[in-house]
């Protein structure tokens, strides 16, 4: 099969395609035929051996994608040969095959294309795990996302409009705010021109947000959780403005909040019914129209390492993903 390897660790120019057995599922696995692949942010820090989960070289980037099984490891149930699904092998999907575990594997609702199921399944997981079992959102909480136009933002935007809190959605540009808007953001704010915390204050009266939805991290941690009203719970989902920030101790104290870690891949494997029962949600969800995935950007299998350097361009707004012609 054809692949997209990365042999040392670099930039995304550096890797190149290969022909390379196909791989076979072990216990537990499902292999598939690829027909779509996102890109995600840990494919860029892998290639650059800056992710906390580094697998060994050689290996094939790609870390989520949507097609066709045709095969299965031992004591495999619940998936058939010839389901549509959408799945999370972490590595392996920037090829013609792939192998993932059964466990983060979903069959696909019918009317949801490969494009859109390559896409779905990270964002909106880690947004209904960080929002439910994590941030324990409430109906009528204010809810504040910081990076609302990107892949997880713009998917916790949209589940926690559908968990009915008001939602304040941050970004750097009216482009971004626009497009959050579109999904369901009640109010905006644009980080780039206005003070964070001073604009979030006023739109909430001086009372301050209850749950803040981070996958940004760096200089906004800080101004962010100074808008944290009584008993606030500060979600860290990410960095992908590229530092981790240091929060003064004193403010979780003063204002008697929470910061909480959200790990949905570890969640997945831990708690794999809980994991199945979000995703049941969410595909309901999905197909009663209450989440509309925004594909942005379709590049080609052979257009892979473009797609990975947009990504790390920050040009991503909600997914992109690479269609395979197999």
């Amino acid at each position: 099969m054809r692949a997209l390897l990365c042999e040392h660790h670099g930039p995304p120019e550096e890797l190149h395609f290969a022909d390379v057995p196909v791989p076979e599922p072990k216990a537990g696995e499902v292999r598939f035929r690829v027909k779509a692949a996102s890109v995600n942010f840990p494919d860029a820090l892998m290639i650059q051996n800056l992710y906390q989960r580094q697998p060994p070289l050689p290996f094939i980037p790609g870390s989520e994608a949507a097609g066709i099984i045709d095969a299965l490891g031992e004591g495999v149930s619940g998936l058939r040969i010839g389901d549509r699904i959408a799945t999370i092998p972490f590595e392996g999907a920037f090829a013609e095959f792939a192998i993932a575990p059964a466990f983060r594997t979903a069959v696909i609702p019918e009317g949801m294309g490969f494009d859109v199921a390559a896409g779905f399944t990270m964002v909106y997981a880690t947004a209904l795990h960080g929002l439910r079992q994590r941030g324990r959102l409430q109906p009528g909480e204010t809810l504040l996302v910081l990076g609302a136009a990107g892949g997880v933002g713009l998917a916790a935007v949209e589940v926690g409009k559908r968990m009915g809190a008001h939602v304040i959605a941050a970004a750097s540009t009216e482009e971004k705010l626009a497009l959050a808007r579109a999904h369901g953001a009640d109010e905006t704010v644009n980080y780039a021109q206005d003070d964070l915390k001073q604009a979030v204050k006023a739109l909430t009266g001086e009372r301050g947000v209850d749950v803040i939805f981070d996958p940004v991290g760096g200089a906004l941690a800080e101004p962010a959780f100074r808008t944290m009203g009584w008993d606030g719970r500060y979600l860290v989902v990410g960095f992908a403005a590229g530092t981790i920030p240091a929060i003064p101790l004193n403010l979780p104290l003063v204002k008697t909040a929470a910061i909480i870690g959200v790990t949905w891949g570890v969640h997945s494997r831990v708690e794999p019914d809980i994991h199945a029962e979000n995703m049941a949600q969410l595909y309901r969800w999905y197909e009663e129209g209450g989440l509309r995935p925004e594909v942005s950007k379709r590049f080609s299998f052979e257009e892979s390492r473009e797609a990975i350097r947009w990504m790390m361009d920050r040009k991503v707004q909600g997914k992109i993903v690479i269609e395979l012609a197999s």
